[in-house]
């Protein structure tokens, strides 16, 4: 797989018009893109399925999370758009649904575990009883058992992820930061060629891209070191 089809850039930014002028300075560089809340309520849903007739892939970041019906109801429309990935929290219900809702449409639906700016305390103050890592465990299994086509969790679960789900699952973890690259709100995080040797398939980045100076220069540093990572000889 390309490099390319693993870096998946976060279009966190507050109008369509930001994002088109984003989208146009990556270029071909990036493939994929992640669409989230900020984006879909400023008219993020028709920009998506722009970027998908041009060829671009798209992760509709929605983390849904409903009654049965209402789950199946939105992944119906949602397969429809052509994107490629969407998002929804692992409960096993939901997760369920959406699996029977998304049949023969290549959709990916990827099971959100615990969010990446959540650490135990957190999780503790949610009313859980499982610590970070148990919890994605616990949820890593129910979404294999689901049959669904991918995890969400911090590159720091990877690994143990990669062991529950097996080849055939993506493993995409936000939370990804260059070396010296601040956190921001993020608790759980790791370079990219460190999420990639973990286990990680797919490596969501935002900030590091988004923010940057220059985006395109800081998006080939992020997948040179990606291919580094997952074909030392080329280095």
């Amino acid at each position: 797989m390309d490099a390319r089809e693993r870096l998946i850039v976060g279009l966190d930014v507050p109008t369509i018009g930001e994002a088109e002028r984003l989208v146009s300075t990556l270029g071909d560089d990036v493939l994929f893109y992640k669409i989230g809340y900020q984006l879909v309520f400023a008219g993020g849903l028709e920009f998506a399925r722009d970027l998908a007739a041009s060829g671009k892939k798209i992760f509709l970041d929605m983390k849904l999370l409903d009654i049965d019906n209402t789950v199946a109801s939105g992944v119906e429309n949602i397969a429809k758009m052509g994107m490629s990935m969407l998002t929804l929290h692992a409960y096993p219900k939901a997760m369920k649904a959406a699996v029977e809702a998304a049949k023969g449409s290549g959709l990916c639906l990827l099971g959100v575990t615990v969010l990446t700016s959540m650490d135990a305390e957190d999780l503790v103050e949610a009313g859980y009883q499982y610590d970070p890592q148990a919890l994605v465990a616990r949820r890593a299994e129910q979404a294999r058992a689901a049959g669904m086509g991918g995890i969400v969790c911090s590159a720091e679960e990877s690994a143990a992820v990669s062991e529950i789900v097996g080849p055939d699952m993506a493993i995409v973890t936000p939370g990804i930061r260059p070396t010296g690259a601040e956190k921001g709100d993020q608790k759980r995080v790791m370079t990219p060629r460190d999420a990639l040797k973990a286990g990680s398939t797919h490596l969501v980045v935002a900030r590091p891209i988004v923010k940057a100076p220059e985006p395109r220069e800081a998006a080939r540093a992020i997948l040179n070191e990606m291919v580094a990572a997952l074909w030392p000889a080329n280095r």
